[in-house]
């Protein structure tokens, strides 16, 4: 069901528990994917997040038993009304990583409680600070539809990981366990699966407790240490190549192999 057809219920959740602004992908039907109108209504709530002097911790999550399965391949068409409200998916990434790593300057935590798989990976990996459900699964996506990472993914993985590592995981195209990406970086706490969302909110009202100023300012020097030159320039680029590999006819042959469930038969073109 496309967001249009489902405009009754918002694609955003937003709650304030105290000092902390817990932000939940409301497409549960859906694995939480990504559409263009809950991109940007995440773009918009980090921002009034970020603004508000009564919010020091942003909180991110999902809906149901899932995270965030990626970009929504089938997001069905926008009405004119949304068309004119809302900017395209590229501004959009490019507004998302830089709104919350960058401009943000108080601790975004992310909390895993499903699969988080391609671009919903990429938007885990935005986060300050992740926890993660044992039920969560771990997936890069991108290699197995024939492309490169975007939302920039091939920044914060190798940062958080280290370069080789997000290499192997980006092209070995392994699902990875919780414990395991616990092992690898991706997170830094697996909490069970029976009480991971009181775990989660327990550890954003903890972190809420620092001193404000203390926050802001160690995120923004943390932050500033291995920041690309040109990070907005690098988000487009990445977003031009993710586009290319999937236009491409071995991008193309990857999504029909999905589909047909079969090993794809790549050309290199």
């Amino acid at each position: 069901m496309s967001d249009s057809v489902s405009s009754a219920a918002p694609v955003l959740l937003e709650e304030t528990m105290g000092f902390v602004r817990i932000l939940r992908l409301n497409r549960p039907a859906k694995k939480n994917a990504l559409s263009n109108k809950l991109s940007w209504a995440l773009v918009r709530a980090v921002e009034a997040a970020a603004a508000d002097d009564d919010v020091r911790v942003i909180g991110l999550t999902g809906e149901g038993d899932a995270f965030c399965s990626g970009v929504d391949l089938n997001p069905g068409k926008p009405s004119p009304a949304e068309r004119a409200e809302i900017g395209s998916v590229e501004e959009s990434a490019v507004a998302l990583v830089m709104g919350i790593r960058v401009h943000c300057e108080k601790p975004v935590i992310a909390g895993i409680g499903g699969i988080a798989i391609g671009a919903g990976l990429s938007l885990a990996l935005c986060a300050d600070i992740r926890l993660a459900s044992s039920a969560a699964r771990f997936h890069p996506g991108y290699a197995r539809a024939a492309t490169s990472p975007d939302c920039g993914l091939s920044w914060t993985l190798p940062d958080a990981i280290g370069r080789e590592r997000a290499m192997r995981f980006l092209l070995e195209q392994e699902m990875l366990d919780a414990q395991a990406a616990l092992a690898l970086g991706l997170v830094s706490e697996v909490a069970p699966r029976e009480g991971f969302e009181e775990a989660f909110l327990a550890y954003c009202q903890k972190i809420a407790e620092v001193a404000p100023l203390a926050a802001q300012q160690t995120k923004r020097l943390v932050t500033s240490v291995g920041l690309p030159g040109d990070l907005e320039a690098h988000l487009r680029l990445e977003m031009e190549y993710a586009k290319r590999g999937i236009r491409s006819a071995d991008g193309k042959e990857a999504v029909r192999a999905i589909l047909e469930k079969r090993k794809p038969e790549f050309k290199g073109r």
